[in-house]
């Protein structure tokens, strides 16, 4: 089983408080993050934003290896994740992503595009991971 890890450090309150994030690898390292990076327009991170990142990465790796299956190869696969966080039941959810894909790949039909899309939204990794619904644009140039 492989492990990855991300870590997170947070001191004070909600409002006031604030959070370093990091990743094993050291690309994040103690990466801001806070109320106002969550909520209002402050730099730094936030936790939806790096599942947003998660999400397309996973997706776009788990569509070029489906398209390899059927012989095809991505000149390019680009993905946007938007992660929408509501208000619910007195707290936070997370009810909905929706995924932006424009991919090239030479040879690919309209049908094996949409299909290896679908097949990569709904088995990469990081798709099982959420109870949310996970919706989509795709798009073949």
């Amino acid at each position: 089983m492989i492990k990855k890890t991300g870590s997170a450090k947070w001191q004070g309150g909600l409002k006031d408080g604030k959070g370093h994030v990091s990743t094993e690898t050291g690309v994040l390292n103690d990466q801001p993050y806070g109320f106002n990076t969550r909520f209002e327009d402050a730099k730094g991170t936030n936790p939806e934003e790096l599942i947003g990142a998660a999400h397309a990465s996973c997706f776009s790796m788990a569509l070029s290896m489906i398209l390899g299956g059927h012989d095809l190869t991505a000149d390019s696969i680009e993905t946007t994740a938007t992660v929408h966080l509501a208000e619910k039941d007195g707290g936070f959810a997370i009810p909905s992503i929706h995924l932006d894909v424009t991919a090239k790949i030479p040879g690919a039909t309209e049908a094996q595009f949409a299909e290896a899309a679908k097949t990569a939204k709904e088995n990469c990794p990081v798709s099982k991971l959420f109870n949310a619904e996970i919706t989509m644009d795709a798009k073949l140039v």
